[in-house]
């Protein structure tokens, strides 16, 4: 199981990881790979010290063998940077590894338990405007600028594919233009929402009616300080704006 590019001959040093053995002729084979993500995981065991001591733990990893790989890793440790760890030192630790898996591209997030935050990340370098998340279908519309589009999908589909992947979420990426650019600023509700709740608001960067409305209730309580009932009463006025 070879990475596309990889090229031995006899005689040559192999690292890779056993996928299995099988026996043929009652002869034992073993079988190799260095595309499995298990061979990733011993690759960053094998280089970045907090991995193997399990002070950082890898929570998943997804691969395009040779091309790219997404990886989420956590700490328990306040006092560890686990993507810092992993990547080292201008790069020091994770170049290694990039250069035996023949120059395959690494991201390196953080991992989260928070859906929103976990696909922004896994969707990186691009960068969202909003996302609409369907806990039920597990899917996830995200919004950008247009000019982030092509770095959210990536070279041949591979940067979406793999934060799908990575995620647990199907995505789908729009550009805000796609959505009815028709919006309002929060300013000019005042005459019937609270100055203080739109304030609040504002400090989470939601400062029009369609960036309050593409959130959940359950994503505005969790952040800010607003009651459910005072967040439904905001929406409900929104809302109106544009029926």
């Amino acid at each position: 199981e070879q990475i596309p590019s990889d090229f031995y001959r006899k005689g040559d040093t192999i690292r890779a990881v056993v996928s299995k053995v099988d026996m043929r002729n009652n002869t034992p084979v073993i079988v190799l790979s260095r595309t499995s993500p298990a061979f990733l995981e011993r690759l960053f065991e094998s280089e970045v010290p907090e991995v193997y001591d399990g002070l950082i733990t890898i929570r998943n990893i997804v691969r395009v063998p040779g091309e790219r790989a997404k990886i989420a890793v956590e700490s328990y440790d306040d006092r560890i940077d686990p993507v810092g760890a992993c990547v080292g030192m201008k790069g020091s630790r994770i170049h290694g590894i990039v250069r035996e898996l023949r120059n395959e591209n690494i991201d390196v997030i953080n991992f989260t338990n928070n859906p929103s935050l976990y696909i922004t990340r896994a969707l990186s370098p691009a960068k969202i405007s909003s996302i609409s998340i369907n806990e039920g279908e597990k899917r996830a519309d995200v919004y950008m600028k247009p000019d982030q589009v092509s770095l959210a999908i990536g070279k041949g589909g591979y940067n979406i594919k793999l934060a799908s992947r990575l995620t647990g979420y199907e995505i789908d990426v729009y550009r805000d233009s796609d959505v009815d650019n028709e919006d309002v600023d929060l300013q000019e509700f005042s005459d019937e929402i609270d100055q203080w709740i739109i304030d609040e608001l504002k400090a989470i960067g939601c400062d029009t009616a369609r960036s309050v409305l593409d959130l959940s209730v359950d994503e505005l309580v969790n952040r800010t300080d607003l009651e459910e009932e005072t967040i439904k009463e905001v929406v409900r006025i929104l809302r109106a704006e544009f029926e």
